[in-house]
């Protein structure tokens, strides 16, 4: 659970001698940002674990599962399996629009080819979905440019759709940040080979968001 800055517990999905994965909380950076002078999820991960190295970063305004490694060694395999796409992501989206099914967004990314696998999860009226989005390459902002390259941007995004905040039907819930969620990681373990699925809860605005719609759904149709 995250608290405030300076006096954080980070959520701990996994942890061995050769890597560690915690929830990373909406609002926080992954590495120090320009001119920015703000505790990172690193340092706070360090804080609680040793010393770690970054294999990739999530963006300010996304949850969920962050993967370091422990030993440069682990490092090196780690980032070549990304690389290589190796590494299965599974995102949840709360997105405008209702998806009308399975979708494959192919559209280059900061001039760089990449791909995107939509599925609807759930549909809310008034036109809200919640998506499921498997990127298969890892562009920066990839998911939320292929979002609203499909019609169906984030709730919130001030780069690529509608700035904050975004209420719930009826006041409640209110989301203050894009809600892209990193559900869960699927890997090979850097030293035995063995398949992992790391996950991560849903983070407590979203998830109000999502229980405000499933409400909102609920008095609709009875």
């Amino acid at each position: 659970m995250a608290g405030a800055a300076g006096d954080v517990t980070l959520e701990v999905l996994f942890t061995d001698d050769l890597i560690a994965a915690v929830a990373k909380p909406p609002g926080r950076i992954v590495v120090p940002g320009r001119g920015a002078n703000e505790q990172t999820v690193r340092q706070e991960a360090e804080a609680q674990l040793g010393p770690l190295w970054v294999v990739h970063r999530l963006d300010r305004g996304t949850s969920g599962v962050l993967l370091f490694a422990r030993t440069a060694a682990a490092h090196r395999a780690l980032c070549g399996a990304f690389e290589h796409h190796e590494v299965a992501k599974r995102y949840l989206a709360l997105v405008r629009g209702v998806l009308p099914g399975d979708r494959r967004i192919d559209m280059p990314v900061a001039g760089r080819a990449s791909t995107t696998f939509l599925r609807l999860f759930a549909a809310f009226p008034p036109g809200v979905s919640l998506v499921e989005a498997f990127p298969a390459s890892g562009r920066t902002h990839q998911i939320r440019v292929h979002l609203a390259h499909a019609g169906h941007p984030l709730l919130v995004d001030p780069d690529y759709g509608d700035a904050p905040p975004w209420r719930a039907p009826g006041g409640g819930a209110v989301l203050e940040r894009t809600p892209l969620h990193a559900a869960s990681l699927e890997l090979l373990h850097p030293a035995s080979g063995a398949p992992m699925r790391i996950e991560a809860p849903v983070p407590p605005d979203m998830q109000g968001a999502i229980d405000a719609l499933r409400v909102d759904q609920a008095s609709k149709s009875g």
